[in-house]
């Protein structure tokens, strides 16, 4: 028997990713096709996300094993994240400024990276997976303005998240923070592993694993269905 091909596959028109166990060792699973709405929502309930090395490059596709996740009941907030956010310095917002915060993201400098990974495809990629109820924003403001946040994807009740970004100091872990502790999702897609998300109680599962809880977040209603303030740490209870 002839051993099944490893990734990377190259895509066409047809809106369908191979099997993710095909995935090369780095997750790498197919390269090409576009960022339309009807491939993204082929992606996401397929444990597959978009991640480009470069802008002016053919779109890369992902499904990492092992599959770096939060679970809602082990989240972990440092003492001094925990102060900042009873003070109530941020009001944290849910799709009040998709298109802003994803911008955010793409001006926000990464360690060891040059320029951004978030070119003018993935956001009007991804705008318009928002618009059409798939793709939200959690957003910190101070005064009014927008100071930090995050943007991600749902599947029924699981979020995965995509970037972050913050321009006053703590403002996306308020965000983040305050976001878990809402409950509305059962489990957060972190992709792959950071110290950053670590230290909030993120861990990595098997990629099998993960297909699981993809599998029963597909049987669960879709979350986040208008525009609407999240809240504050001084309202929930810890």
């Amino acid at each position: 028997m002839n051993p099944q091909p490893i990734g990377p596959f190259l895509l066409d028109d047809e809106i369908a990713f191979p099997p993710v166990h095909l995935a090369d060792e780095q997750g790498l699973l197919a390269i090409g096709g576009d960022l339309s709405v009807e491939r993204l929502l082929s992606a996401y309930p397929s444990a597959v996300f978009p991640w480009p090395w470069y802008d002016h490059m053919p779109m890369f596709w992902w499904s990492p094993d092992p599959r770096f996740v939060l679970y809602p009941d082990e989240l972990k907030v440092a003492r001094s994240l925990r102060a900042r956010m009873r003070r109530g310095d941020f009001q944290v917002r849910c799709d009040t400024a998709f298109r802003a915060v994803m911008e955010g993201c793409s001006e926000a400098p990464r360690p060891d990276q040059e320029g951004t990974w978030i070119s003018d495809e993935m956001i009007e990629g991804y705008v318009a997976l928002h618009e059409a109820g798939h793709a939200h924003s959690i957003e910190a403001w101070q005064d009014g303005e927008l100071v930090g946040g995050f943007y991600g994807v749902t599947v029924g009740d699981l979020f995965c998240g995509e970037s972050m970004f913050a321009r006053v100091s703590d403002a996306s872990k308020v965000a983040f923070a305050t976001f878990v502790q809402t409950g509305w999702f059962r489990l957060i897609d972190c992709q792959l592993q950071t110290d950053h998300l670590e230290r909030f109680g993120a861990r990595e599962i098997p990629r099998v694993d993960y297909l699981a809880e993809l599998e029963q977040s597909l049987t669960s209603p879709q979350c986040l269905q208008e525009p609407q303030r999240v809240g504050s740490w001084a309202d929930a209870e810890m």
